[in-house]
């Protein structure tokens, strides 16, 4: 019998009322590249643009890719944050030039994030999506922030080198390949690194692939995002987090629920 085949996840950040045009062509050509099935990071309030669930046709566009077999996540709630005053180096480093002051989860208190979660969870739900996991803007989410998600019953989370099981509260080691694409320099890099990256992961348990809006409007990212992607859905199966997380707990728990 043949092995089975080691997981794929691609999940698209930053799906909102006002990047769905992108979102769908990114979709579409990495459909064209083999991959079915991706886990869609969908922002509540996208920078404070507008309630994401209040646009009809848009929820209604989520529910049939939910229904196609795609997962629909929550990805922070505004995606922003202010700066604060007298910062330390290294909280300046992450929040500005890490990310561009969106890491909205990075440390924010635990009774505002658990509002946020839960207020986006029910929003979703009463909007016919069942979202299974919180991913934080970035990536960037502080302690604080994670016991909110876990209390909030959301079933995992991830970092860019980690996937984390709330519930049993254990990490699994799988790093993300994502690109920076703000300027000429980030975009040299990003190739370079992610070249490198996509071969000393290849025979990694679970890879993991992150795409952003931008990525599409740069030739050259996008073609070595789509080139990977071909290669990598050529070898492997491609599922969604609140799948992979579901194998998993029945492979730990030798199959039993």
């Amino acid at each position: 019998m043949a092995a089975e085949r080691l997981p794929l996840i691609v999940s698209v950040h930053d799906v909102a009322p006002g990047t769905r045009a992108t979102c769908e062509k990114i979709l579409g050509e990495i459909g064209r590249c083999g991959v079915d099935v991706c886990s869609l990071l969908v922002v509540p309030d996208y920078h404070r643009s507008g309630k994401a669930m209040d646009d009809r046709d848009f929820v209604g566009w989520l529910r049939e890719l939910e229904a196609a077999g795609h997962e629909i996540v929550i990805h922070g709630y505004f995606h922003q944050r202010p700066r604060r005053e007298r910062e330390a180096l290294g909280a300046r480093l992450l929040t500005r030039a890490y990310t561009a002051d969106e890491g909205e989860f990075f440390d924010l208190p635990y009774e505002e994030a658990l509002e946020r979660i839960t207020r986006a969870r029910d929003d979703f739900a009463a909007a016919g999506l069942k979202p299974r996991g919180f991913i934080a803007p970035a990536w960037l989410l502080g302690a604080e922030a994670e016991r909110a998600a876990r209390d909030a019953e959301m079933e995992y989370t991830t970092r860019l080198t980690t996937v984390r099981d709330l519930r049993a509260g254990e990490d699994f080691r799988a790093r993300s390949l994502v690109y920076s694409v703000r300027s000429e320099w980030r975009r040299m890099v990003s190739l370079a690194w992610n070249a490198m990256l996509g071969q000393v992961l290849r025979e990694t348990p679970l890879l993991r692939v992150g795409i952003h809006p931008p990525d599409v409007m740069h030739r050259n990212i996008w073609g070595q995002i789509t080139r990977s992607l071909e290669t990598f859905s050529a070898v492997r199966s491609c599922t969604t987090y609140r799948d992979w997380i579901a194998d998993r707990r029945a492979s730990c728990s030798g199959g039993e629920s």
